[in-house]
């Protein structure tokens, strides 16, 4: 990966997954990499094949000098907005941090409220800084696992392959069966049959 930016255990690197989703929690991960690591083919997680992923993730958790993963679920989505819920999810994940860093890098172009510590901004960081890589990737694996959680709960939605996006199936799927109280209402696919009444009963 292209690192414009050395690795300093005192900095943590944050990123988000799953803010396009139509159903379940936006995720959020903190990630303090050590001077020295060993994680092979780390990048930005969307360039990862799952199983490369999952692979990573638990390399991680077990070199990282610490990690934190944090969510905000689809009421929360729903109150504050997607992005003032990712912002929350990424607040929390530093708040999260077993050790203080000393700045935190975060991924992309805005900064959540509140943070304790200094930050930077950092567009496209997934591709440039590791710790940021790192934390996309328990990120995703985060997200995916609610995911596969929702689908033995609702099998008939296909959670376990698109993920909850917006895909043919699973519009179809919203269709057919209704809306689940996972799905994020505010968003327009799901607005739209809630305000047609499409609400799954159990």
């Amino acid at each position: 990966m292209s690192q414009n930016f050395s690795v300093l255990p005192s900095h943590a690197g944050v990123d988000e997954a799953g803010r396009g989703p139509l159903v379940g929690s936006v995720f959020a991960a903190a990630v303090m990499l050590p001077a020295e690591y060993h994680l092979p083919g780390l990048t930005d997680s969307k360039k990862l094949t799952e199983k490369k992923r999952d692979l990573l993730a638990a390399m991680i958790k077990e070199q990282a000098v610490a990690w934190s993963v944090a969510s905000a679920d689809s009421k929360e989505i729903q109150q504050y907005n997607i992005l003032h819920a990712t912002m929350r999810a990424m607040a929390r994940a530093v708040a999260g941090l077993s050790i203080l860093p000393s700045k935190i890098w975060v991924d992309g172009n805005r900064l959540p409220p509140g943070l304790s510590v200094p930050a930077e901004a950092v567009v496209k960081g997934d591709l440039k800084i590791a710790a940021i890589s790192a934390a996309s990737i328990l990120a995703k694996t985060a997200r995916d696992a609610e995911m596969y959680a929702l689908a033995e709960r609702f099998p008939q939605y296909g959670f376990e392959k698109h993920k909850g996006y917006g895909t043919v199936a699973h519009l179809a799927a919203l269709q057919q069966y209704g809306i689940l109280p996972e799905h994020r209402h505010d968003f327009a696919p799901v607005k739209a049959l809630l305000m047609q009444g499409r609400i799954f009963a159990e």
